[in-house]
């Protein structure tokens, strides 16, 4: 499952009752209110344990959570960033 499928369906499951309809992509999510402040830092500890990634609090950004593509994107680059950094590790 693509990561903006998985975070479509635990965003729905948790903040919209399970229901996914209209929930895309590209949907503002915190400026339809369907994730609030308080939400996006349940959201941070689901991103760190189902995704294995540490979450800086300077990542902790409206502009990083705007929308489910923005949060993949999040993800995908603090992931890379983990991959480098044990590649890095092993080197020395």
């Amino acid at each position: 499952m693509k990561t903006e499928q998985s975070l479509i369906r635990y965003i729905a499951d948790n903040w919209l009752d399970g229901d996914a309809e209209g929930l895309d992509e590209n949907t503002p999510i915190t400026e339809l209110n369907v994730i609030d402040s308080a939400g996006i830092f349940d959201l941070v500890h689901h991103l760190q344990d189902e995704y294995r990634v540490a979450v800086p609090l300077p990542d902790i950004a409206p502009s990083n959570f705007r929308t489910i593509r923005a949060i993949a994107d999040l993800v995908h680059r603090l992931q890379d960033e983990d991959r480098l950094q044990q590649k890095e590790g092993a080197v020395r």
